[in-house]
């Protein structure tokens, strides 16, 4: 893995958006594999309460070219950024994540989990995580315990926060096909709320996108599936921002 193009100038900055209730638990692995090569900004939610808000904050925290990483919320404000500042945004890697605008019936649910996290986070993680997961590791107590210890480092006012960002969310579709930088989209084999075939229509609108298939791995692969999830994003970095396409 060269990417020397990137390495020789350190201007191209990876931008690590995690998603809802989520930190930098999810790109740690990719954020130690690259940090050898290229500067990686760890993009903190905590504060944010809009998709476009969130995408301007962390065009503001960064300076010159970027690469947004994001993961399932994080893949929304990703393609965001690169909607506010398409030459800025060189790549985007959208993993586990959706392009579509609120769906019918969408608020009502967002709204109970809402209420969900002010009564307990406890209760919200306990109920919010084994349907995100492969089914056939929801037994694993060392993921769900990591995955847990994550969603609590959140609290309610966050949680809410990022629903109703959520819920105000920009229509992607919209604007996908305007999109003409390099895509890797990373789906996961049990995703099953956000499919793989939901990775494939976005593959379908943007001009120029690759799609990575994580077997054995629901909507937190880049936890799930460390290893094979930052392989599949660096050798993409490798081949669309190595030396030859410096």
């Amino acid at each position: 893995m060269m990417w020397l193009g990137l390495e020789a100038t350190k201007v191209t900055t990876l931008v690590l958006i995690p998603g809802l209730v989520s930190d930098a638990l999810v790109w740690a692995s990719l954020a130690d594999a690259v940090a050898a090569r290229m500067h990686a900004h760890a993009a903190d939610l905590s504060t944010g309460a809009s998709i476009s808000g969130m995408a301007e904050q962390f065009l503001g925290e960064t300076s010159g070219d970027i690469i947004a990483v994001g993961h399932s919320m994080g893949g929304r404000i990703a393609m965001e950024m690169a909607r506010l500042a398409p030459a800025r945004v060189r790549g985007l890697v959208l993993a586990n994540t959706g392009h579509h605008p609120r769906r019918e019936g969408e608020e009502i649910k967002r709204r109970q989990m809402i209420e969900l996290g002010h009564r307990s986070m406890e209760a919200l993680a306990d109920s919010w995580l084994p349907p995100m997961l492969d089914q056939a590791r929801v037994a694993d107590t060392a993921l769900v315990s990591k995955l847990k210890a994550m969603v609590l480092r959140a609290d309610a006012h966050i949680h809410e926060r990022h629903i109703r960002a959520l819920l105000g969310r920009p229509d992607a579709s919209a604007y996908l096909a305007e999109i003409t930088c390099p895509i890797l989209l990373v789906a996961a084999r049990q995703d099953g709320w956000s499919p793989i075939a939901q990775h494939q229509q976005i593959a379908e609108i943007a001009p120029d996108a690759e799609l990575a298939v994580i077997e054995n791995a629901g909507h937190f692969a880049p936890v799930e599936r460390p290893a094979e999830v930052t392989a599949a994003i660096t050798d993409w970095l490798d081949r669309r921002f190595g030396e030859a396409n410096a």
